[in-house]
């Protein structure tokens, strides 16, 4: 008997290892989630909002590097879609994304629903494609699904409401063929690198994603070059445990010591990173860029030397053409990388001083107190750095986009095997949540941290229900400072008064406990701790409300004097508001 449109799809995906679908039923869905009923493995999650199932899906494939999928049924559900598809395009997550649509006769009638989706996920979609008959299949799957591995992108395949239930004439089985291929850059172009690299006196590797896969190879070449290694975010869960080289973060979220060790360069070697920031890359170094897509070399900051090849191969190759001199790092002077360190761990030590509850008790504590009128609010820094002390050495972390994903990036060391997945590229709100979601149905035994704005976990809130519903035992760490806490940081360091970011929340905890998940809520500094062993050792999804200080800033690794001029100007405006405004604040 010859398979159903639904069932040839269906059965494609539980070959592919693909264990569960996200998304929210509809009648064109209807044959493809009753096939998924009857699929032994492969489960249906019911999301309340398609983009957190989008989420979902792309979350698993971020840490899996295998195939996310997710669905939303005509119009409304695959425009809900779109932004959690587009968080894993620019993340290069292979996602597939199964569209429903009107009856094949309506195409094109402005039947009610419809939505041309070829036309609505050209943009962030590396396949896309309507099916108009069974005959279509298992090719146009073939097709899309090469297309989401291959190019590490989104695929969107969109499938009539009146299709599913129709049987195939010509039924065969699906064949994917992927192997993954190693690309190296011509030898040429690594002898130029390693001639530059052996002359130059002071190197700092920029390390990214890409290069997760080579850490041993980078620690390496980071040794033989005596440089010091600043790290993008996403590259945290890869280098930042147990690297005698890394100095942290640059950029906003980052520290005085990885801008200082860029600074300082003669030459930068990019590994495996498209990091965006141009302001933040120092003019007149020489640059050298490895990056598997051709199209990424030199497009950030000028670069002599473009290596297009896999990080790991390329990194090989570059130590087989470096001088190699007596002891560790060749014989190099290594005072480039040791004051590197020696700043990194200052402010490390400053930062953890913050994080430490009797801060507060002292002389600067007091004064703070007086002058904003929140001595109880609760200092993020030492809630990140509780969660950090407590959480699991092989625990996935989650944040959202803004404040929380600050305080997640100083306290919380990526060591172990922890990991780390955020909306670090596209730079949502919302997405710490649904990410977890998607990370916890992967292994419900594997410890989950969702770090979360009041802002982000409110926007998609009804997706809480879902951890409930599956029992997805997530930690979920709300950063209640009742703010957009970095647009109101953005507005102050422009020298505008704070407006637009206060928000009126409610008691989260009691929010979760209405929804039968566990909730705490804590408001004194001194409860924190406990209250994160506590949540931590709870069974099931558990939600940590911890209000936490508004006025409590982030400051950058190059403060400007605009930017202190621009902070003093903006006070100085909420005060005379706050003082002349009965709701001001």
């Amino acid at each position: 008997m010859a398979r159903t449109v639904a069932r040839v799809i269906v059965d494609a995906l539980s070959e592919l290892g693909v264990r569960q679908v996200f998304g929210v039923v509809g009648d064109a869905l209807n044959p493809l989630t009753d096939a998924i009923r009857t699929t032994e493995g492969l489960d249906w999650v019911g999301c309340r909002h398609e983009e957190a199932a989008a989420f979902a899906a792309s979350a698993q494939s971020q840490l899996t590097g295998t195939l996310g999928v997710c669905m939303g049924t005509v119009g409304p559900g695959s425009v809900h879609l779109l932004n959690g598809l587009y968080d894993a395009a620019k993340s290069h997550a292979p996602v597939l994304a199964i569209a429903g649509q009107v009856p094949l006769a309506e195409l094109g009638s402005d039947y009610f629903q419809e939505v041309d989706n070829d036309a609505l996920f050209s943009d962030v979609a590396v396949f896309r494609a309507t099916i108009t008959s069974p005959d279509q299949l298992p090719q146009m799957l073939e097709t899309a699904v090469r297309h989401a591995l291959g190019r590490k992108g989104v695929a969107v395949l969109t499938v009539p409401g009146d299709l599913g239930e129709r049987e195939l004439t010509a039924d065969r089985p699906p064949r994917f063929s992927l192997t993954p291929a190693v690309s190296r850059p011509e030898e040429s172009a690594v002898r130029r690198a390693a001639e530059i690299l052996d002359r130059s006196e002071r190197v700092t590797l920029l390390v990214g994603e890409g290069a997760r896969a080579a850490r041993e190879d980078v620690l390496t070449l980071a040794d033989r070059l005596a440089a010091p290694m600043v790290l993008t975010l996403k590259a945290k869960a890869g280098y930042e445990g147990d690297n005698p080289f890394q100095v942290g973060q640059t950029g906003l979220i980052g520290n005085p010591a990885a801008a200082s060790a860029l600074q300082d360069a003669d030459t930068i070697l990019l590994l495996g990173t498209d990091f965006p920031y141009r302001d933040w890359y120092p003019e007149g170094r020489t640059v050298i860029q490895v990056d598997t897509e051709a199209t990424h070399i030199g497009r950030r900051v000028p670069v002599e030397v473009g290596l297009v090849g896999d990080a790991g191969a390329t990194v090989r190759d570059l130590l087989g053409h470096l001088a190699a001199g007596p002891g560790p790092g060749g014989g190099r002077d290594r005072s480039h990388v040791e004051k590197a360190r020696e700043r990194f761990d200052r402010w490390r030590a400053g930062q953890a001083r913050l994080a430490d509850p009797s801060h507060d008790k002292g002389l600067i504590g007091r004064v703070r107190s007086a002058l904003d009128n929140r001595g109880h609010d609760i200092r993020p820094e030492a809630l990140a750095a509780a969660v950090d002390r407590v959480a699991a050495e092989d625990a996935v972390f989650t944040s959202d986009t803004g404040m929380a994903t600050v305080w997640l990036s100083r306290f919380v060391e990526m060591r172990g095997e922890r990991r780390l997945i955020g909306s670090y590229n596209l730079g949502s709100m919302a997405n710490a949540m649904p990410q977890a979601l998607g990370a916890q149905c992967l292994d419900r035994e594997r410890q989950v941290v969702a770090f979360c704005g009041d802002g982000g976990l409110s926007m998609l809130l009804g997706d809480l229900m879902t951890l409930k519903t599956y029992r997805l035992p997530v930690k979920l760490v709300v950063f209640d400072n009742r703010r957009l806490g970095m647009v109101k940081l953005e507005q102050e360091q422009a020298g505008l008064p704070e407006f637009g970011t206060v928000l009126d929340n409610p008691d989260f905890a009691a929010v979760a406990e209405a929804m039968g998940i566990t909730g705490i809520r804590v408001t004194d500094p001194a409860d924190v701790e406990p209250a994160v062993r506590r949540a931590f050792r709870s069974p099931g999804p558990v939600l940590l409300d911890v209000l936490t200080n508004p006025d409590e800033i982030a400051v950058p690794a190059k403060p400007t004097v605009e930017q202190g001029w621009g902070f003093a100007v903006a006070k100085v405006k909420e005060v005379v508001r706050s003082h002349g405004e009965p709701n001001g604040t």
